[in-house]
């Protein structure tokens, strides 16, 4: 048994007993959310196409279908803040805005299953969700039951309106209560994103799935570099709370929306993909250019994001404000893959040519037992049999080059 399988071996030894045991999420959850690009737009007579409604879960349903996402492994369509009528109904059950879902998050439900996919909703510990609709404070079984009625395969659970002390407790019970519906709900925690590294880690493990650790992420690429430069502030903390069926959220991918260029689209990308990050999209399916809905449907940064090990990569050096980020990847029972990223924070106006050098990084003086694949450039000349362990790269500025590194098989 070779370092890597010993260190999995030990891993997942560790987390056997105290982590969530729902059997999701074994890989970073990946699907569509509505935050990033539609907020809490309700107005549907001024904004028929982009409020939050009935028809534009269905419709965005109908395109990760039709235009790959799905098959790509994207399964979760999730519906944020502001679906909810402002108050509950008669028997304090949450109910759907009866203009915006006339036919409720059942038959909605019902549409997206029929569909192969799966239904995510957003919810809030506290007495009001972040929107100012009704919080499940004081009805965390009775909102859990509803849920599992409707249902609903995935629940985000903000944490406004609520004081932030015992906050673990109060999501604590929200898990047990999912759980106890007898349907499998995977379960997204805030508490950390409002606690940060002052929150009970070991408590989002044993009760969340994945878990928000910071910020909300703007449509920018200033947030995109705060959001990448904590986790890597902090990687060493953080990493040992995520693998498989409990990770670190850094948040939506904002990729083919209005604050990325191309290239900086790949660096969230290669970064969200290295960190074993959830891929949860929040972009308008119907507008988004074919350059980025292809990054979005890399196979490649997908199967390095969802390579079955789980272990999060981390930043190992930084200079001349390039990033060099590895991932540990599964690969034979001699010899393991690896994923490298080398993102650029420059803005100099020019590729920045840079110096890989993979020998302590592989582990292994054989670079010829690999095969190297440029993940976003299928022309690239790295591509093929690795022909040393000194490569070099063209990075962009703002931009990124991921590397796929695989042992060949006999």
């Amino acid at each position: 048994m070779n370092f890597l399988f010993r260190i999995l071996f030990i891993f997942l030894k560790i987390y056997t007993i105290h982590s969530l045991d729902n059997g999701l999420a074994l890989t970073p959850p990946m699907g569509w959310l509505s935050w990033e690009r539609f907020r809490c737009l309700t107005n549907c007579t001024a904004y028929p196409n982009e409020c939050i409604n009935e028809a534009l879960f269905k419709r965005s349903a109908d395109k990760m279908v039709s235009d790959g996402y799905l098959k790509a492994g994207y399964e979760y369509i999730i519906i944020d803040d502001c679906w909810s009528e402002k108050s509950r109904d008669s028997k304090n059950r949450l109910q759907a805005d009866l203009e915006r879902f006339p036919n409720g998050i059942k038959e909605l439900a019902d549409y997206i299953h029929s569909l192969g996919l799966k239904l995510g909703i957003y919810g809030d510990y506290g007495t009001m969700t972040c929107g100012g609709y009704p919080g499940s404070l004081d009805y965390l079984e009775l909102d859990a039951q509803t849920f599992a009625e409707w249902g609903v395969d995935y629940l985000k659970l903000d944490g406004c309106y609520v004081d932030l002390e015992g906050m673990e407790e109060g999501y604590a019970n929200m898990s047990r209560f999912l759980n106890a519906t007898g349907r499998s709900i995977m379960f997204s925690c805030s508490f950390p994103a409002y606690k940060e590294l002052k929150a009970n880690y070991s408590m989002a493990v044993e009760y969340c799935n994945l878990w928000r650790n910071y910020g909300d992420i703007d449509d920018q690429w200033a947030d995109v570099r705060d959001i990448a430069t904590w986790f890597a502030d902090n990687q060493k903390f953080l990493r040992q709370y995520a693998g498989p069926g409990h990770w670190n959220d850094p948040d939506m991918l904002i990729i083919g929306n209005f604050g990325l260029s191309l290239e900086q689209s790949k660096s969230q990308m290669t970064i969200w993909s290295i960190l074993a990050a959830p891929l949860i999209m929040s972009v308008d399916l119907d507008t988004i250019q074919p350059e980025f809905k292809a990054i979005l449907l890399n196979d490649n940064a997908i199967k390095i994001n969802q390579d079955p090990l789980g272990i999060p990569g981390e930043l190992v050096s930084k200079k001349d404000n390039i990033l060099l980020w590895t991932k540990p990847l599964l690969g034979t029972e001699e010899v393991n893959g690896l994923a490298v990223g080398i993102v650029s924070n420059r803005t100099d106006g020019y590729y920045y040519h840079y110096n890989v050098d993979l020998t302590s990084l592989l582990q292994t003086d054989s670079y010829e037992q690999f095969h190297l694949t440029d993940v976003f450039d299928e022309n690239s000349s790295l591509n093929g049999p690795l022909a040393s362990t000194e490569i070099m790269v063209r990075v962009p500025p703002s931009g990124a080059v991921l590397l796929l590194i695989s042992p060949i098989e006999e």
